[in-house]
C-alpha cells in the first residue's frame, strides 16, 4: 500500500484535495508546524535571557572580588 509522500511528483497532503481526510490531515501537519516554529523560537528566547543572566551575575561577583577589601 503507498503512502501519500512515496510519489515524488505529488505533495503528501493538499489544502485543495477532494478528500477531506487529506484536507485535514494538510491543515493539522500546518497547524503543527507553526506551533513548533513558535516553540523553536521561544527556546532561542529562553536561552538568551538565561545566558545574559549568567553573564550579568558573572560581572557582579568580578566585580565584588575585585572591590572586597
Amino acid at each position: 500500500m503507498p503512502l501519500p509522500g512515496d510519489d515524488p511528483g505529488r505533495p503528501a497532503y493538499s489544502a485543495d484535495s477532494p478528500d477531506p481526510l487529506e484536507r485535514l490531515t494538510h491543515e493539522h501537519e500546518t497547524h503543527r508546524l507553526a506551533e513548533e516554529k513558535k516553540n523553536e523560537r521561544m527556546v532561542w528566547w529562553y536561552l538568551a535571557y538565561f545566558l545574559f543572566g549568567i553573564h550579568l551575575v558573572a560581572f557582579v561577583m568580578i566585580f565584588a572580588v575585585k572591590h572586597a577589601k
